[in-house]
């Protein structure tokens, strides 16, 4: 899959910052692949990208437009349709994270055909996968794993692979979710994977490889959140992980979406990560955590950061404030 750029990202009207959690991702991490945000009215989210019409971005050369929200139940609105089509008329390709397809929209179906456009819709795999196998492969594996979804495990193996990289170490982002897929350009969106078939799913996405080679695998949902654990099993158990890496989000009171679910102590979650973990390696080991401290100040999120590191024994960082050069002298040392 080839997504063309550069892209016009739409929001539309996100209540809040972690529902366009996918544009925002396109546009911290491809930032020269943004040419601006489409935004509905009452939208609460900002990715500080100009605002631009359908119109504006197609005489700016917009390539894609890109459903860049994560909405609950991830539902394409019919109401975007006009919008989708406009987009078309003018010139580009439409790509969606989404749950519901884009080839739903029969409107949207028939302008593409009229037009020769292409229709991405990033979160349904044309793929077909076996069942796991729970072998050992080669080479060496890392999962982010997390106290909750939305925490930070994307951006954790993100900021790994461009540090591993810097340092000339053999590793390779592997996306398992549509906003890492629109930053990779390849991967496997695997909540829209049979449930039987996760976990080989997660071995197809990281094969044998080099001795001396890094898979770093994005995390999704959490052991402890109700509606995503079942992922989040088949992910850790596929990708038979060397090094977990545990992301948090301290002033979160509970479970997103769930108020009734307060979070998971850190060590509860890191003892029962590493124990689901061996049945695939029985040598997992926790090789860090990383935490979110966008919501603390510099002195609180450093207080935090050092306690943590004292508690647990394991290089704590955030990995957009501190960076993960912490993370990776352990790695190197593995």
């Amino acid at each position: 899959m080839y997504i063309a750029h550069p892209y016009l990202l739409f929001i539309g009207d996100a209540p809040d910052d972690l529902a366009a959690k996918t544009a925002q991702g396109i546009a911290d991490w491809r930032p020269e692949w943004c040419l601006g945000q489409m935004r509905l009215p009452g939208c609460k989210a900002d990715l500080k990208l100009p605002d631009m019409t359908i119109a504006d971005a197609a005489a700016k050369g917009a390539k894609t437009l890109i459903i860049g929200v994560a909405n609950a139940g991830g539902v394409l609105p019919e109401s975007w349709s006009p919008m989708i089509v406009e987009a078309i008329e003018r010139g580009m390709d439409v790509a969606s994270g989404l749950h519901s397809k884009l080839t739903t929209l029969p409107e949207v179906v028939k302008a593409a055909e009229k037009h020769g456009r292409l229709l991405h819709d990033v979160r349904h795999p044309t793929q077909e996968f076996a069942t796991g196998k729970g072998k050992r492969r080669s080479g060496k594996r890392l999962l982010a794993v997390g106290t909750d979804c939305s925490i930070g495990k994307m951006y954790t193996t993100l900021a790994l692979e461009r540090e591993m990289k810097k340092r000339r170490m053999k590793a390779d982002f592997r996306a398992t979710g549509q906003t890492g897929i629109f930053i990779a350009g390849s991967g496997v969106s695997i909540d829209a994977v049979v449930s039987d078939f996760v976990s080989g799913a997660v071995e197809w996405l990281s094969p044998d490889n080099d001795a001396d080679h890094w898979d770093l695998i994005e995390g999704q949902g959490s052991l402890f959140h109700a509606s995503f654990a079942g992922v989040s099993l088949g992910l850790l158990h596929g990708a038979a992980p060397d090094a977990l890496i545990m992301c948090h989000e301290p002033t979160r009171k509970h479970m997103r979406g769930l108020p009734h679910y307060p979070l998971p102590d850190l060590k509860t979650c890191i003892d029962t990560n590493l124990q689901l973990a061996r049945l695939t390696n029985p040598d997992v080991k926790m090789a860090g955590i990383a935490i979110n401290t966008s919501k603390l100040s510099d002195n609180e999120a450093k207080s935090y950061l050092a306690k943590l590191e004292s508690e647990y024994g394991l290089p704590t960082v955030d990995p957009v404030r501190t960076g993960v050069g912490k993370l990776v002298d352990k790695l190197q040392a593995w």
